[in-house]
């Protein structure tokens, strides 16, 4: 094995490592050391090879607004009818939240503390998703409403069961393993609330 494949096997393992800490598990304030330790490193690597621990924060964010830059981009890119299109969106968001439970809680948290903040969605993009809407309540597929509601109940639907997991996994009394086949069987429950038809 050469010496660049090591190395990028061991930067692909601290990026891994990191991700599963903060996305799967929840421990955003998880330190150089602790990542280390989960990855099986000397904590020097981290350094060497990212810099710092917030520029190896920032690499992993990136990597993260990119899969949520690629769930938007169903809806805006696609030649697909609408409700098509929505099932898609839903379907590729619940299977990002089954892999990463903590993934938006984590963007939001770092939008909140004024870091590493990307918009997904252009104005023109938006103003033709919402001209799409337009059109679906027209036709009598969708409840009349202003089409930034059917945008919030459908990320409200989506993303609030995984920002608020362990609240309701505690409050409800589940384990992970149902939270998941909970999450997993949203897609059409989401669809029926949000469509007429």
């Amino acid at each position: 094995m050469s010496n660049q494949t090591k190395k990028d096997q061991t930067q692909e393992l601290i990026k891994e490592t990191t991700k599963n800490l903060f996305f799967v598990k929840g421990k955003f304030d998880a330190t150089t050391q602790e990542i280390a330790d989960e990855a099986g490193v000397n904590r020097t690597l981290i350094n060497y090879y990212f810099r710092s621990r917030d520029n190896l924060i920032q690499i992993i964010f990136d990597e993260a607004h990119k899969v949520e830059h690629e769930k938007s981009n169903i809806i805006m890119n696609s030649d697909l009818p609408f409700k098509e299109k929505i099932a898609q969106f839903i379907e590729s968001s619940l299977s990002t939240s089954l892999q990463y439970p903590y993934l938006e809680t984590y963007i939001v948290s770092q939008i909140n503390k004024g870091n590493c903040h990307k918009k997904d969605i252009e104005e023109g993009e938006l103003e033709k998703l919402y001209k799409d809407i337009e059109s679906e309540m027209e036709l009598g597929n969708i409840e009349k409403m202003k089409p930034i509601q059917f945008v919030l109940n459908m990320i409200s639907l989506l993303v609030f069961p995984s920002a608020i997991r362990p609240l309701l996994m505690e409050n409800l009394m589940i384990g992970e393993e149902e939270f998941d086949k909970i999450i997993s069987e949203r897609k059409d429950i989401i669809l029926n609330m949000l469509f007429k038809k």
